[in-house]
């Protein structure tokens, strides 16, 4: 790769004793550097080392310029990140599709082995291991043989790819969660690269695609989730190209009161910046209060940012971040690089300082209380005496049945990287476990109790401070390395629950994750709070969430008093004496090593060959359909039905399921005329390489309302045609055939949560031509893009309500292929019943490149067609 920088702006330095080149991007930027936010400061030197012309390059940091007047802009910037991570259930789609793009290759007469990764790819396995019991000593153990009993076919493709492309790393199960991972292993926040034959120093800088990824800004490296089509795009040499965006400063003052967590911190914030708006934006923090906060209480908050809506959660380099890398074992050569390199930059942190920002969001450290959010979404703040109101409208009006409470706790767990990476939350929950249990309280039968971390280093910690046996005390043993629960691999209930569920009682889960959406953590259950660890244990040994936690007794001590949360909360002090003693920096290295040698991964086969070998009798791996290179384009003058009309925050779990699938499902069905188990069909997550299983598990989210007709099951919509109600995939069918296009029309906020592409990919061959929505989530609507179809926001304020759409209405929009422009304007008519109605629509496509995707059908089409006709 040649650089065109002018040799003054890319000098060798020495750097903490290494001598390397460095991209000057103050220098290049020249006056008002020091205004820009960090994330900007890092991408101008990004620019620097991209193999851009220099008038190309010049008129980039121009942007970049002009952006300081305004706070705003519509340039579209270029950025080549250095490295890309990846997790089980995403990655094994992006793998489908690549082994299936190598076919075609192969046969169109290419070598196949030439479709491979540009960049370096990191992928987790840690999305697969589920809570198949809780509670006992050898839960790790069981855990982890069913995930490889279940996904062991899943497991040696993903072994496949190791040995298949270059740069590929699979990390094994039980390493760890995919952002505990890159925090404590794979971040260096500093880089020694070789570029041209020449040591250079540059910014760690990522893509991911889990929507999580922005937790690494806590520790000052740039990085944001994406969807699997961009990162395949990115993967074979297309930039990651984006309108220069907004930037939100989010100025923190004072400090944490005593007793207050990350997990506090985060809900509020999260809170704060949904009212704010932050959609699509990068998010920056500055003022004094950032210096008081840990590197982990740092990733804690900036893992919420798809939760407020951001791109980015970020937090520049300083001298907590170097504490919180010497905490977790690196070298004092590499913090003493990191520590040279930013201050050179102008990326060191500045308490005091103020740069520009498109706005300003102001929080008192001081102000933060305990606080829970939920019961159905992260950013809706409850303070613990609100938690019964919240509650109020999900019960029915009789009375609860005796045995039970009327909102018992069914699943207190303490999981996700969100709230188990920091160890101070860990130390926390253990201290109150410790208290609770000289006390002799102890959870119901009813409530399900497991504890999760993010690295195998917890176990290491919490056992060395005597905190494990309190925690297994309570139930809260661990049961494994990865998601679980804040995924929905939350295993089955207790009996106690279980049978009580035909009664009259609402199950409610308690979870330190960071997404509480209905029917996500289980299927069976639609209330749920995000609270931090100590708090989850707290309700757990209340075992009903019908209660004023703060203040109301929690249960009786073995003496008979009532024992309340003040009893067992842990102070301040007492958390930093038992994290000084547990946590020692050899823990995590060695901790991850051992992990990685599991002995089930390296006895896995798998086939070392460029192509897969597809087995068509696989109910896991099939190759996707839509990797053709001539899949057609969605645009031109369309004449559409609807296919759904929905409501707002529909999230990609509503999309596309990632749960238990049920035997009596669509998808369920297939899988067991296919000679599945009925009594264990694995999650759909699972199932993210069989194209089959995700297009019948379409929109069955059970709480999702198709606003066609009325009583209309999810995953069903009306036929214009006959007025019956069928399944998505079954009418699609019938649409396509008849030459018919489709459209789903929705409200704000669609596509929120998680980052699965398969909501995007599931929808396109539904054959969906356009979304009509009032706004997008920033990562859904790119998926969305990604596979050609073209996204369109209302440019009125619209009541869906009472456009009153029915499946006869017939739905024209006018999406020309050759003038397709971004934010053009576009008049959608709908002529029905009820008349002939315009409704003004923009096109919600950023940048150029977005609009070339759209016009060749895709990302995947775009890919083949440049190396079919010989494009490097």
């Amino acid at each position: 790769m040649q650089f065109n920088t002018k040799p003054d702006l890319s000098p060798i330095v020495d750097l903490a004793g290494i001598p390397c080149r460095v991209a000057l991007s103050a220098l290049a930027f020249g006056e008002g550097f020091v205004r820009l936010p960090h994330v900007f400061r890092i991408w101008a030197e990004n620019l620097l080392r991209q193999p851009l012309g220099q008038e190309e390059r010049a008129q980039a940091l121009a942007a970049m310029r002009a952006w300081l007047e305004t706070g705003t802009s519509t340039a579209e910037l270029s950025f080549l990140p250095g490295r890309l991570m990846m997790h089980d259930t995403t990655c094994t789609p992006a793998l489908a599709d690549i082994a299936a793009m190598r076919d075609v290759i192969a046969q169109s007469g290419g070598d196949p082995a030439s479709l491979a990764p540009l960049l370096p790819v990191d992928v987790s396995v840690d999305h697969s291991i589920g809570v198949d019991v809780s509670g006992r000593p050898d839960a790790v153990r069981i855990n982890q043989a069913r995930d490889y009993e279940r996904n062991g076919e899943r497991y040696r493709f993903l072994k496949w790819a190791t040995l298949a492309l270059p740069g590929v790393r699979v990390h094994p199960p039980g390493t760890g969660i995919m952002h505990t991972i890159n925090l404590e292993q794979l971040a260096t926040v500093v880089t020694i690269s070789a570029i041209d034959g020449e040591s250079w120093a540059v910014p760690d800088t990522l893509i991911g695609t889990d929507s999580h990824t922005p937790m690494v800004n806590g520790i000052g490296v740039l990085g944001w989730g994406v969807g699997g089509p961009e990162a395949e795009s990115v993967m074979f040499g297309i930039p990651v190209t984006m309108r220069l965006p907004d930037v939100v400063g989010v100025r923190l003052r004072n400090r944490l009161r005593d007793g207050v967590t990350a997990t506090d911190l985060a809900l509020a914030v999260t809170q704060r910046l949904r009212r704010h708006n932050v959609a699509g934006a990068f998010v920056e923090f500055f003022g004094p209060g950032v210096s008081t906060l840990s590197g982990g209480e740092r990733a804690v908050i900036a893992n919420m940012a798809p939760e407020f809506g951001a791109s980015t959660a970020y937090f520049p380099v300083d001298a907590r971040t170097l504490q919180y890398l010497a905490a977790t074992g690196r070298e004092l050569g590499h913090i003493a690089l990191v520590e040279a390199y930013a201050r050179l930059q102008g990326f060191w942190f500045e308490p005091d300082a103020a740069p520009r920002y498109t706005s300003i969001v102001d929080i008192d450290l001081d102000e933060i209380a305990v606080s829970l959010a939920g019961p159905r979404r992260p950013q809706d703040l409850v303070a613990p005496e609100q938690v019964r109101a919240s509650l109020a409208g999900l019960a029915p009006s009789t009375v609860a049945t005796p045995a039970l409470p009327r909102y018992p706790v069914a699943i207190a767990a303490i999981t996700s990287c969100t709230n188990t990476t920091d160890a101070r939350l860990l130390i926390a929950a253990g201290l109150l476990a410790r208290k609770a249990r000289r006390l002799g309280l102890a959870p119901p039968a009813w409530t399900k109790t497991s504890l999760a971390p993010g690295s195998p280093a917890a176990a290491h910690y919490l056992a060395r401070s005597g905190l494990l046996a309190d925690l297994e005390a309570l139930g809260f043993g661990i049961v494994g390395y990865g998601c679980t629960t804040c995924i929905g691999q939350s295993g089955p209930l207790p009996p106690a629950m279980q049978s009580a569920l035909a009664d009259d009682v609402v199950p409610v889960a308690i979870i330190s994750g960071n997404r509480n959406f209905p029917g996500r953590i289980h299927g069976q259950i639609d209330a749920g709070f995000l609270a931090s660890p100590p708090l989850v244990i707290a309700y757990a040994l209340a075992g009903d969430a019908d209660r004023d936690i703060a203040a109301d007794p929690i249960g009786q001590a073995t003496d008979g008093r009532d024992v309340r949360l003040v009893d067992i909360w842990p102070t301040g002090a007492e958390i930093d004496a038992a994290l000084s003693s547990a946590v020692q920096p050899g823990d995590f290295a060695s901790a991850f090593a051992a992990a990685s040698a599991d002995a089930m991964w390296a006895e896995l086969d798998a086939p070392a060959t460029a192509r897969f070998p597809w087995d068509p009798a696989s109910t896991y791996l099939r190759a996707p359909p839509f990797a053709t290179p001539d899949q057609p384009a969605r645009l031109g003058d369309l004449r559409a039905r609807a296919l759904l009309v929905l409501g707002d925050d529909i999230t990609t779990d509503h999309i596309s399921p990632a749960g238990q699938t049920p035997p009596n499902s669509e998808a369920g069905r297939w899988l067991v005329a296919h000679g599945e188990n009925p009594a264990d069909l694995n999650v759909y997550a699972s199932r993210r390489g069989n194209w089959e299983v995700m297009l019948r598990g379409l929109f069955t989210n059970r709480t999702l309302l198709n606003q066609l007709g009325s009583g209309i099951p999810p995953g069903s919509t009306i036929d214009a045609g006959t007025g019956e109600v069928l399944p998505l995939y079954q009418a699609a069918r019938r649409y396509t055939q008849a030459g018919i296009p489709r459209v789903i029309v929705a409200g704000e906020r669609y596509g929120t949560g998680s980052s699965r592409d398969w909501a995007a990919k599931g929808v396109a061959l539904l054959g969906v031509n356009a979304i009509l929505a009032k706004s997008f989530e920033r990562i859904h609507r790119s998926n969305l893009i990604g596979m050609g179809i073209v996204p369109l926001v209302f440019a009125e304020p619209i009541d869906l309500a009472a456009l009153a759409l029915t499946a006869q209405d017939i739905i024209e929009l006018p999406i020309p292929s050759e003038n397709l422009t971004p934010r053009s304007a576009i008049t959608v008519t709908i002529t029905g019943e009820r008349g002939r109605r315009e409704i003004p629509m923009r096109l919600a496509v950023e940048t150029e490149l977005e609009c070339a995707i759209l016009r060749s059908g895709g990302v995947i089409p775009l890919v083949l067609q440049s190396r079919l006709a010989g494009a490097p």
